[in-house]
């Protein structure tokens, strides 16, 4: 199964640099395969975080649809254009404010839960936490389409492989170590071919 996610996940990326709606469905696919690898490594913020990737990737189906009717009419189909909304203030300091307190929250619950005797150990219980909030924050961005969404790919990524490797999980760190890759050139891509969307 750690193979699928490989597999999904890299066409997936290679969507997603494209900014092509398809990428959606993939994504579906990718998250259940990753949940049922997560599921039963006892990581269970990241299985959560495939969750939650699995219902945005439905938002994103509508949102991005949605993004179609305020491109320019000057647009030719086929273009390489990638449609960007700005990072605001606002959005940037609650996105922090979520992930400290979200981490914190989640690494605690997890805890909790193992000592209730509901879940398992969480071996890295912390970084897990850290990744999946992180994380949720960089796809919440990607669906509201900021470009600087690639900056929390690059660390998020990054922490993902750490915490594959910890678990001997050599598929899914090959995975994620081609999403750092891809999160690099994917922001290099959209600052160059980026253009407003239209209000």
């Amino acid at each position: 199964m750690q193979i699928f996610t490989l597999v999904t996940g890299v066409i997936y990326i290679v969507l997603e640099v494209r900014q092509k709606n398809f990428m959606w469905v993939v994504g579906i696919l990718t998250s259940l395969a990753a949940m049922w690898v997560f599921f039963r490594q006892g990581l269970y913020a990241s299985f959560c975080l495939n969750l939650y990737y699995l219902i945005t990737s439905f938002i994103g189906l509508w949102q991005w649809g949605r993004m179609r009717g305020k491109r320019t009419e000057t647009d030719v189909p086929g273009d390489d254009v990638i449609y960007l909304n700005p990072l605001t203030w606002r959005t940037a300091i609650v996105s922090l404010t979520v992930f400290v307190a979200g981490t914190v929250a989640l690494s605690f619950s997890m805890k909790w839960l193992h000592t209730a005797g509901i879940l398992a150990e969480n071996p890295m219980s912390l970084l897990d936490a850290a990744v999946t909030v992180l994380s949720a924050i960089a796809t919440w961005w990607l669906v509201r389409c900021y470009q600087q969404q690639w900056w929390l790919w690059i660390v998020a990524d990054s922490l993902s492989v750490a915490l594959c490797l910890s678990q001997n999980m050599w598929w899914m760190a090959a995975l994620y170590l081609a999403y750092v890759v891809a999160a690099v050139y994917g922001l290099r891509y959209w600052k160059k071919h980026s253009r407003p969307l239209t209000e």
